[in-house]
C-alpha cells in the first residue's frame, strides 16, 4: 500500500496515489468459482480497506511537513522534490537509511508506539547531518503481518511529527501487510532520507582537521536506538516487567523510560554548520564513542576523551550495574550520554558553546584531537 503523498498548501488538496485494481464484473471470476464464494485478498490476510483507511488517516500528518521544495501537489508512484527550490549553487545530495533495531521489541511488549517513529527519523537525519547536509525529505517503510490501524497511525504520526521538527518533508512511504511473514501484532520499520549540502561545505573537512582541535558534544536523551539487544538481556536478568516502576527514572514505567526517543539534532547542528564553526560531526550510534568519533577524523589523528567531563544519564549506570558490563563494553555499545560530537578549532570553541547555550542546550567539551 503506497502512501506517497502529494502535499500542497491548500486545505482540501492532499492526494494519495496508489495502484487501484479494477472492479471485477461477474464475468471476471475464474472458471470453477463464483463472485459469491471465490477467495478474496482479505481471506488471505490482506485488508485493502484497512490500508486505504491508514492512508486517509496519515494524509494530513504528511501535509503538515510541507517545506520548500515539497510544497506542490506532486503525487504519483514516487515522492517528488524540487531541489532547484533550495537555491543552492553546487548542491551535493546525501542519503541515509536506518531502522530502530530491537527497541521495537520493547515498544511492542509495552504497547507504546507513539514515539518510535521519532527514533526512525532521528537515526536517519542525524546521519546526513554528519556530512553537513540539511535533511530535505523522508520516506518510511512499515511492514506487518496484520495491519492494526491504531498502531500504524500512532507510529506514522510520530514519524510525521519528527519530520516537522527536523525540517524535512514526509513525501511518501510504503505500508506492507504480509501475513505469514510477520506474526500478528508484530511490525518492522525502515526509514530513508535525503539531504543536500553545498559542495564546499561537505563534512568532515579532513584537510582542515589538526592536532589540538577540540571535541564539543551535545547530550543524548538516553540509549537512543542502539544497544537494545543488550538492554533487553539486562532487563531479562532483573526479572522486571516493562510496566514495572522504573528504578532509574521515578514516575515512569521501565518500558516508557527505555523508549525515550532519539534526539533530533538538525535544529542545533545546521546553524553551527552555516556559521562555519565545525570541521566535522560524529553521530554517536552503534559502536559508541570509541568507534564513531574516529569516523570524522583523518587516519593520522585520534580522539582523546576526558571521560570525567560529563555525567551519563542514570540509565547507563543502572544498565552497567545490573548487567555487570565492563567500562570498555559500555563505551563501545552505548552513546553513554553523548549524542553528537563536533570537531572545532580551539579559537571557535567559545562561539560554538555560546551558540548552543543560547539555544537552551548544555554543550560540553569532552576531549581533543591528537596525532596517532
Amino acid at each position: 500500500m503506497k502512501h506517497t503523498l502529494a502535499v500542497k498548501p491548500v486545505a482540501d488538496h492532499t492526494a494519495c496515489m496508489r495502484e487501484q485494481p479494477p472492479t471485477p464484473s461477474h464475468s471476471s471470476a475464474p472458471k470453477g468459482t463464483s463472485a459469491a464464494n471465490g477467495l478474496t485478498y482479505k481471506d488471505a490476510g490482506v485488508d485493502i480497506d484497512a490500508g486505504e483507511a491508514l492512508v486517509k488517516a496519515i494524509a494530513p500528518l504528511a501535509k503538515a511537513t510541507a517545506r520548500r521544495g515539497a510544497d506542490a501537489a506532486l503525487g504519483g508512484f514516487g515522492g517528488l522534490f524540487d531541489i532547484k527550490a533550495l537555491g543552492m549553487t553546487d548542491p551535493i545530495l546525501v542519503s541515509g537509511t536506518d531502522g530502530v533495531g530491537t527497541k521495537l521489541e520493547i515498544a511492542l511488549a509495552a504497547g507504546l508506539h507513539d514515539f518510535i517513529g521519532q527514533d526512525l527519523v532521528a537515526m536517519c537525519v542525524n546521519d546526513v547531518l554528519a556530512q553537513g547536509a540539511e535533511p530535505l525529505f523522508f520516506l518510511d517503510y512499515f511492514a506487518c503481518g496484520k495491519l492494526d490501524l491504531d498502531v500504524a497511525t500512532a507510529v506514522i504520526s510520530g514519524i510525521a511529527s519528527a519530520c516537522k521538527e527536523a525540517g524535512c518533508a514526509l513525501i511518501g512511504g510504503e505500508t506492507a501487510e504480509m501475513p505469514g511473514m510477520y506474526p500478528d501484532g508484530k511490525y518492522d520499520l525502515a526509514g530513508f532520507t535525503v539531504g543536500a549540502v553545498e559542495r564546499a561545505d561537505v563534512l568532515p573537512k579532513l584537510s582542515a582537521i589538526r592536532p589540538g582541535d577540540v571535541l564539543v558534544a551535545l547530550p543524548s536523551s538516553g540509549p537512543h536506538s542502539n544497544g537494545y539487544s543488550l538492554i533487553r538481556k539486562v532487563v531479562a536478568l532483573t526479572g522486571l516487567a516493562w510496566d514495572a516502576p522504573c528504578p532509574f527514572s521515578p514516575g515512569q514505567s521501565l518500558g516508557a523510560a527505555l523508549l525515550t526517543p532519539t534526539r533530533l539534532y538538525p535544529r542545533l547542528a545546521l546553524p553551527a554548520i552555516k556559521a562555519g564553526l565545525v570541521k566535522g560531526f560524529a553521530h554517536i550510534t552503534g559502536g559508541g564513542l570509541t568507534d564513531n568519533i574516529p569516523r570524522m577524523l583523518p587516519d593520522h589523528l585520534v580522539p582523546v576523551l576526558d571521560w570525567q567531563a560529563w555525567t551519563p544519564p542514570p540509565v547507563f549506570q543502572w544498565l552497567q550495574e545490573q548487567g555487570g558490563i565492563a567500562a570498555d563494553e559500555m563505551a563501545r555499545t552505548f552513546n553513554c550520554g553523548i549524542g553528537l560530537v563536533a570537531c572545532v578549532s580551539p579559537e571557535q570553541v567559545p562561539d560554538l558553546l555560546q551558540l548552543w547555550l543560547e539555544m537552551g542546550e548544555e554543550p560540553v567539551v569532552i576531549g581533543e584531537v591528537r596525532a596517532a
